[in-house]
């Protein structure tokens, strides 16, 4: 292990941190608010911490997989922690246990909250919740590469630990241009969003929060009914970015490179919408007596539907009231999730995809045992290395989910609470159904299970493994 790099990596980490930390604090002199002060102050200790830290530099510059999935766990929880103190110290949350769960809730892009009264917020902390959701959306270590890359090749290894899906690529050569690329599409979605919310009548603030945890696939709101207060057009623009946001980005690419046909012919992005339009046809016909008209209906199920499988977790109805199918379809959309290479979470669009092509290989080779057949997916064949990661990967979830339950479970809460609550952390969606539904939230957990629900969340995000990697001593061992 070269425990070196990885301190140099987070001091660089404290050091964006300190950075992000001064927009809540431009937020707080706009909006003349006393809780800024605590963002100056964690500002200035990150900012020293992270100066400081990095003072000596690395004996060496080599990292290889073990190095880059620790590096970007604990970036994550330093995050984490340090974002959670300005919340804390404000005097706005009741422990700081409760605002480490919001941060890290913000930072994965879950959107799962303790609050019940979100308006009572000021306005920074309002902002900063926000904002976690677009950090945390296309990941901090993938913007250190496109502004501060390190020397060597290594670096990809950090983009694999912090990107969501099976596999990882470059979409050109160097992983500086493509996490510069990437970026450059994230902010460019953001931007046309934010102006498109402004001309429906929309503020500024309220433009731009909803944007970054449209962007994010966040979820957190600045109102307590989420964005079931807004107009029609507001909830209709935002239901289509955030199916854009559910899109694997190498389709903008592609875009960007006026390659119109590959990006057309995206499987997995044809696969993703898809799955929307049959749930929203399904829920729609099965929910239509419970609104004024067809038309009022399909347009709350669209955008629960793509709040849903985005895992943004954004809400204009209380679908924890809507028939026990449409409940159903809900939370198998909750599993799913948004494609790979995306900001969404859930399992994936095509780990899905595969495995359902490897039980139908497998169903064939019983009938044929000596026919060959290989699997393909975006017109390649996926390879052995590839169809074990995903299967290791449904292994490993299944267990983490199982023990998720059964830890919360001694909070006597019932199943469906808790099935759920494992479903909207894990896969980084936000409300779930019962005590944890889109009109209810988190604080009816008690502080353990909490911590177990946070570890769920990071988990999620960093698609299990770089979390997992921690626990394993021979991690830890130097080379």
């Amino acid at each position: 292990m070269n425990y070196s790099i990885i301190r140099y990596l987070l001091c660089r980490v404290l050091e964006f941190q300190a950075m992000f930390l001064a927009l809540p604090c431009i937020a707080a002199l706009i909006y003349r608010e006393k809780a800024g002060w605590a963002y100056a102050a964690v500002l200035a200790l990150c900012l020293l911490a992270g100066t400081l830290g990095k003072m000596k530099k690395p004996k060496s510059n080599v990292f290889y997989a073990r190095e880059g999935f620790a590096a970007v766990s604990l970036s994550w929880i330093v995050l984490s922690l340090t974002g959670a103190l300005p919340l804390f110290l404000s005097g706005e949350f009741p422990s700081y246990t409760d605002a480490l769960f919001e941060t890290i809730s913000g930072l994965t892009t879950t959107g799962a909250s303790i609050l019940g009264d979100v308006e009572a917020l000021s306005r920074c902390n309002l902002f900063w919740r926000s904002f976690t959701h677009w950090i945390g959306g296309m990941g901090v270590l993938v913007l250190i590469m496109a502004i501060l890359p390190l020397a060597g090749g290594y670096n990809m290894y950090l983009m694999r630990a912090e990107s969501p899906g099976p596999t990882v690529g470059k979409l050109v050569p160097r992983v500086k241009n493509t996490a510069r690329n990437l970026y450059k599409m994230y902010i460019v979605l953001t931007i046309i969003e934010i102006a498109l919310l402004l001309i429906t009548g929309m503020s500024v603030f309220e433009s731009m929060t909803l944007s970054f945890g449209t962007a994010g696939t966040g979820g957190f709101g600045v109102l307590n009914d989420s964005i079931g207060s807004y107009s029609m057009i507001s909830q209709g623009i935002i239901t289509i970015f955030m199916i854009l946001f559910g899109i694997n980005f190498n389709v903008y690419y592609l875009l960007w490179q006026k390659k119109f046909l590959p990006a057309l012919h995206h499987e997995e992005m044809r696969y993703y919408l898809g799955i929307i339009l049959g749930a929203v046809l399904m829920i729609t016909i099965n929910v239509r007596g419970s609104f004024r008209s067809v038309f009022d209906a399909f347009h709350h199920v669209a955008f629960q539907v793509a709040s849903i499988i985005t895992t943004t977790g954004y809400s204009t109805a209380d679908f924890n009231q809507w028939p026990e199918f449409s409940r159903f379809v809900l939370v198998l959309l909750m599993f799913i999730g948004a494609c790979a290479g995306s900001t969404g979470g859930g399992i994936k669009v095509s780990r899905v995809v595969i495995m359902l092509k490897l039980v139908k290989n497998e169903l064939s080779y019983l009938i044929h045992p000596k026919r060959v057949r290989q699997i393909h997916f975006e017109k390649h064949v996926v390879n052995k290395d590839v169809l074990r990661s995903i299967s290791v990967f449904f292994i490993a979830y299944a267990i983490i989910y199982g023990a998720s339950v059964l830890l919360i479970s001694l909070d006597e809460l019932d199943f469906t609470t808790n099935f759920t609550a494992v479903a909207a952390t894990l896969n980084n969606i936000g409300p779930g159904l019962g005590q944890v539904g889109p009109a209810e939230n988190f604080s009816v957990y008690s502080q353990p299970a909490k911590y177990v629900l946070m570890f769920d969340m990071l988990a999620g995000r960093l698609e299990l493994f770089p979390m997992l990697l921690l626990f394993a001593p021979s991690t830890w061992k130097r080379r």
